[in-house]
């Protein structure tokens, strides 16, 4: 773990906030300790509820670097990755990720509480829909 890198994700979540949007900022480190690129949440000002850092990141990542150098990696963030942007990084190919603030702390900060549940309902039409997807995944 890395200190510096976590204080530059902290940093990172303050100029988010100060442009106007959620408090969120993070970096990827490269292999050999080089910041490979830096991204701050923007979704307010960009209209974009995923336009989270770790999203972005991993989306740049995904374009920009090859499967071993991605593997490398480390991603410092301000806070837990979110559910959503947790399942992209599972799927991202990077290393790891070291973040300051828990899910659990950063609940604890808000005043207002979290986003409300969404009613889920399934599973339904296994039969059809297991056709798309059979023999997909090895």
């Amino acid at each position: 773990m890395n200190d510096q890198h976590l204080r530059r994700a902290v940093a990172l979540a303050a100029e988010a906030r100060a442009g106007g949007n959620p408090p969120f900022g993070s970096l990827l480190v490269g292999p050999d300790g080089t910041v490979l690129a830096e991204e701050r949440n923007s979704s307010l000002t960009d209209d974009d509820i995923t336009a989270h850092p770790e999203l972005k990141l991993a989306r740049w990542a995904a374009r920009e670097l090859d499967a071993e150098t991605a593997a490398g990696t480390t991603m410092y963030t301000s806070c837990e990755p979110c559910g959503m942007c947790a399942g992209a990084l599972a799927r991202s190919g990077l290393g790891r990720v070291v973040f300051a603030l828990s899910t659990e702390q950063l609940n604890s900060l808000k005043t207002s509480g979290g986003f409300p549940e969404v009613p889920t309902e399934g599973p339904a039409l296994f039969d059809e829909a297991r056709v798309p997807v059979e023999g997909y995944y090895p």
